[in-house]
């Protein structure tokens, strides 16, 4: 099943942190992102026009994040949105993490960074 087909699974502490293969795998999907800190971080660079279109991306990750229950790391630059996703509880990626990927990747305020 697709990413983009999957929700977050809920529940603190019962997320097993994936291997090599799944994350291997999961990368397929996922334009722009990348393994970092010993693939225990998933991260990527979102750039924008300007300042505004960048928030008009965080508000919608925001939205996104709340409905999947799980909450990415990130900061503003101006016009670029640094977003770095682990799962605490495991301590690297879940499959959590690389569903938000996913989610966040096919906002329509992301595709305009693509732009």
């Amino acid at each position: 099943m697709r990413l983009l087909d999957q929700h977050c699974a809920s529940g603190r502490g019962g997320l097993q942190r994936l291997g090599e293969a799944a994350l291997a795998a999961g990368l397929q999907e996922l334009a722009g992102w990348a393994l970092s800190d010993g693939a225990t971080r998933l991260q990527r660079a979102f750039r924008f026009r300007d300042f505004a279109e960048a928030m008009r991306f965080v508000d919608a990750m925001a939205a996104v994040a709340e409905r999947e229950g799980h909450h990415p790391d990130f900061s503003v630059h101006w016009s670029r949105v640094d977003v770095t996703l682990w799962t605490h509880d495991a301590g690297g990626l879940t499959q959590n993490d690389l569903v938000l990927a996913a989610r966040l990747g096919a906002l329509p305020e992301a595709r305009a960074a693509a732009a």
